[in-house]
C-alpha cells in the first residue's frame, strides 16, 4: 500500500462518519469445487431453497423468498482444494437463525446427516454451532439472545464470553 493510501485509510479518517446502522451483509458468494455437493449440504442438509442455477457453474440459494443469501460457484474453483492453513481468506460465514428452536432444528439436521461440529459455544449474546462445509469453508450457525438478556459489566458495557454450549439443552428447544 502506498503512503498516500495508508494515510487516507488512517484511523482518524475512518471514525467521523460511521456506517448507517441499517446496513446489512446482503449475501456471501463462495467458491466451491463441486456445485452439486455444495447444494447437497446447503439445500439438502441446512434447508436453503434453490433460487436459480446456471448449469454446473453457479447457483443462488436463500432462506424464504429472498433472491439469494448465498451464491455458490465453480468459476475459479472446479475440482479445487481448500486454501492451505496459514493463508488469508474467509474464516467463516455466519447464518443467523431467528430463534433458539430454529437453531436446535439446524443441529438436529446436522446430526441426522452425520456432519460433525468443530465447536459449540455460548457467547452470552448468542449461541453458536461451528462446522465445515464440504469445501472446508467455516460455517457458523447461531441465534442472538434478545438484547436485554446480553451480559453487561456493572458499568453497562457489553461483556461477551465463550463457554461450552449445552447441546442436549439446545436440542430440547427444538421439541
Amino acid at each position: 500500500m502506498s503512503n498516500i493510501a495508508q494515510s487516507a485509510a488512517s484511523e482518524k479518517d475512518l471514525t467521523p462518519a460511521p456506517i448507517d446502522p441499517g446496513t446489512r451483509i446482503g449475501h456471501v458468494h463462495l467458491k466451491v469445487a463441486d456445485l452439486d455437493r455444495a447444494l447437497g449440504f446447503y439445500c439438502g442438509v441446512l434447508g436453503f431453497g434453490l433460487k436459480q442455477r446456471y448449469g454446473s457453474q453457479a447457483a443462488f440459494i436463500a432462506a424464504g423468498d429472498y433472491h439469494h443469501h448465498i451464491g455458490l460457484n465453480t468459476w475459479e474453483s472446479a475440482g479445487g482444494r481448500p486454501p492451505a492453513p496459514g493463508t488469508t481468506g474467509l474464516y467463516h460465514l455466519a447464518i443467523l437463525y431467528p430463534t433458539r428452536a430454529k437453531l436446535a432444528d439446524a443441529l438436529r439436521r446436522l446430526i441426522a446427516a452425520g456432519i460433525p461440529l468443530d465447536g459449540a459455544s455460548d457467547h452470552g449474546v448468542s449461541e453458536a454451532l461451528y462446522l465445515r462445509d464440504p469445501d472446508d469453508n467455516g460455517v457458523e450457525l447461531y441465534w442472538d439472545r434478545p438484547e436485554d438478556k446480553w451480559p453487561k459489566t456493572p458499568q453497562g458495557e457489553l461483556q461477551m464470553f465463550t463457554r461450552r454450549l449445552d447441546l442436549e439443552g439446545l436440542l430440547r428447544a427444538a421439541e
